[in-house]
């Protein structure tokens, strides 16, 4: 994030500004005196801090303004974050630390585990004792426990289900093994295998090719590499998918949606799509579109384009924050009127 004022800062970040500050030698003593959950905290804030103009330090460090105001910016990363670490800890602390920082957010273990995906979680406890998952399963979330539960071997899963019904308080050495080798096995090895998927990456960048340009790369990637084309294609999103919205999810996308682009968008859509818009809209308002469209007359194919990605970033934005859903053609999110 870029920082331009003091008060964006939590106290975690002005912590994290005050290391960076002091530096590798100077920091070492402090760290040494801090506990375990407070080294994590002060370093993952670190890790994501970006960077922090000079005049912000000031406002932040007036007793320190003559030696900081000379630093000019300071800049916080991962990189940053361990060599101060390194020296101040043993390696295989840094190490630890660093790793779990790099995983999925949050500050216990099971803050970490709800932000895990299902199918990864999962993947990992069908390998485990039944009452071991049982305990992990009791701990997370009850609407994310239900994802694990409906991702893992139906037989595994039921098993684990019983011994939920039969489990007793657990024992707090029993709970404290399981989060270390939580940390030590499962996180560790995520957290090394968490870079976004060369495909996944290369599929956002193809979303945002006009659609000459993504014939063209899609054709020549097809001639190279046939099976990464056809991956890369299944992942992207296009204003065709859009058919996939539910009623309801439609209207969320109108109502927020720029209008004066909606008709130009509609200009270069199947008939499919233009009557999925045209039905969730007023009559009065479908008449309008209609008559506006017919206005615009012939259209440059790239600015049809530009229009329909707008509306794609806009779906995708209402998605992650949950208020509409993209659902995959068939399968478990189908939907059923």
């Amino acid at each position: 994030m870029a920082v331009t004022d003091v008060k964006q800062l939590s106290g975690p970040d002005k912590a994290a500004v005050l290391m960076l500050a002091l530096g590798e030698d100077h920091s070492a003593t402090i760290w040494g005196r801090l506990d375990e959950e407070e080294i994590k905290e002060i370093s993952q804030a670190m890790a994501t801090l970006g960077t922090v103009p000079a005049e912000v330090m000031e406002a932040l460090f007036m007793e320190f303004a003559g030696s900081i105001s000379s630093t000019g910016n300071i800049i916080g990363n991962y990189d940053a974050t361990e060599r101060l670490l390194m020296r101040a800890l043993p390696g295989d602390r840094v190490e630890s630390i660093m790793e779990e920082i790099r995983g999925p957010a949050g500050r216990t273990m099971w803050d970490k585990l709800a932000n895990v995906n299902e199918a990864v979680l999962a993947n990992y406890l069908k390998n485990e004792y039944p009452q071991t998952v049982a305990v992990v399963m009791s701990k997370i979330k009850p609407d994310h426990a239900a994802k694990v539960l409906a991702t893992l071997p139906e037989d595994f899963s039921l098993e684990v289900v019983n011994r939920m019904l039969q489990m007793e308080s657990v024992q707090k050495e029993v709970l404290d093994k399981i989060e270390d080798t939580l940390r030590s096995e499962f996180m560790s090895n995520l957290a090394k295998t968490s870079k976004a998927d060369s495909h996944e990456l290369m599929a956002d960048i193809f979303n945002n090719f006009d659609r000459n340009t993504e014939g063209r790369f899609i054709a020549a990637l097809e001639e190279r590499n046939r099976d990464s084309a056809e991956k890369i294609k299944a992942l992207m999103f296009t204003f065709e998918d859009l058919l996939k919205l539910d009623p309801a999810g439609v209207q969320t996308l109108l109502r927020n949606a720029d209008k004066d682009r909606l008709g130009l968008c509609l200009k270069g859509a199947s008939d499919a799509v233009r009557d999925l818009f045209f039905t969730n809209m007023s009559e009065r308002a479908a008449k309008i579109l209609r008559e506006d469209m017919e206005a615009m007359g012939p259209v440059r194919l790239k600015d049809v384009d530009e229009a329909q990605m707008e509306i794609v970033s806009v779906a995708k934005d209402l998605a992650d924050k949950g208020e509409i859903m993209l659902a995959d053609s068939g399968g478990d999110d189908e939907l059923v009127y």
